[in-house]
């Protein structure tokens, strides 16, 4: 590839860089993201809108579109429950089936969108996350941590870590699970406009 020097204004896309990590090689490594971490790598992806270049980006990391539908959601405090809700809403517009956790999903339900329980490991009740995510019963795994006590903070942890050693996608950051499930909603609305551009035919439309 030749460099080619360009001005920004003159590109019609959009470019988002998605940071790749190592949790699999990790072992025993709790895989949330904090301010302090280092990637192992980075992926620029182009897309005609942000929606396009997020799931570009996402995809190029090793990130999996749920093909089954199922997702597992554990948000958090109040306020990110609060603000996810509506992305909740649009998951079941899409035809997704949703588990939560216990607080989630009564929170949920008194908003009028439809979640199966499912346990955490220190509760030891069936069905449980931890035997869902190792049957391969979850797609997606959004888990917005909680900074409350000690046992809240090893479900977690329990949580997050089977879902990497089970290869299940995980979201761990609010933002970024309300920018996947916008893009989740694009894709489906526009589902032949997704198509892999490589770089020289971008910097054709600039010539």
């Amino acid at each position: 590839v030749r460099p080619k020097l360009i001005d920004l204004a003159d590109i019609d896309h959009v470019a988002i860089k998605a940071p790749m990590f190592s949790f699999t090689r990790l072992q025993g490594a709790d895989p949330v993201l904090r301010v302090e971490m280092a990637s192992t790598g980075e992926v620029a992806c182009f897309g005609v809108n942000k929606w396009e270049a997020f799931l570009k980006a996402m995809l190029s990391t090793g990130f999996k579109i749920p093909k089954n539908k199922t997702l597992l959601l554990s948000a958090g405090p109040l306020h990110s429950k609060i603000e996810f809700l509506e992305s909740a809403r649009e998951l079941i517009g899409l035809g997704y089936k949703l588990f939560a956790t216990k607080k989630t999903s009564e929170f949920l339900s008194r908003n009028g969108v439809e979640a199966t329980l499912v346990y955490k490991p220190s509760q030891k009740k069936e069905p449980s996350i931890i035997t869902y995510l190792k049957d391969g019963k979850i797609d997606l795994l959004i888990n917005i941590p909680e900074q409350l006590g000690q046992q809240e903070l090893t479900d977690g942890y329990r949580i997050r870590r089977t879902a990497v050693d089970f290869n299940v996608s995980l979201i761990s950051n609010l933002k970024v699970a309300k920018l996947l499930v916008a893009s989740l909603v694009w894709l489906e609305k526009n589902p032949t406009k997704f198509e892999m551009t490589c770089w020289q035919d971008y910097m054709q439309e600039l010539e």
